[in-house]
């Protein structure tokens, strides 16, 4: 199954637990946790697309945003 890399971030209110579960179920579908980020609540990793529903189904209530990690150039 194709891995897409994202970047996968959550409002300060999110509790931890709602962020942890969602890393949880990017390993179990054979996806890698690739970055803990500390200026905010998110993560960056390397998934199976199947994986970023259940990843949005387990945050509803907080609305994580998922978005394909890219290179950003200045120019």
């Amino acid at each position: 199954m194709p891995q897409k890399s994202v970047i996968v971030t959550y409002p300060d209110d999110t509790p931890d637990s709602v962020i942890s579960d969602a890393k949880d179920a990017i390993t179990k579908a054979g996806g890698v946790i690739t970055h803990e980020y500390n200026l905010f609540k998110g993560f960056a990793a390397q998934t199976p697309a199947t994986a970023l529903d259940t990843v949005q189904t387990l945050g509803s209530k907080y609305n994580p945003v998922i978005e394909e990690d890219q290179v950003v150039k200045a120019s």
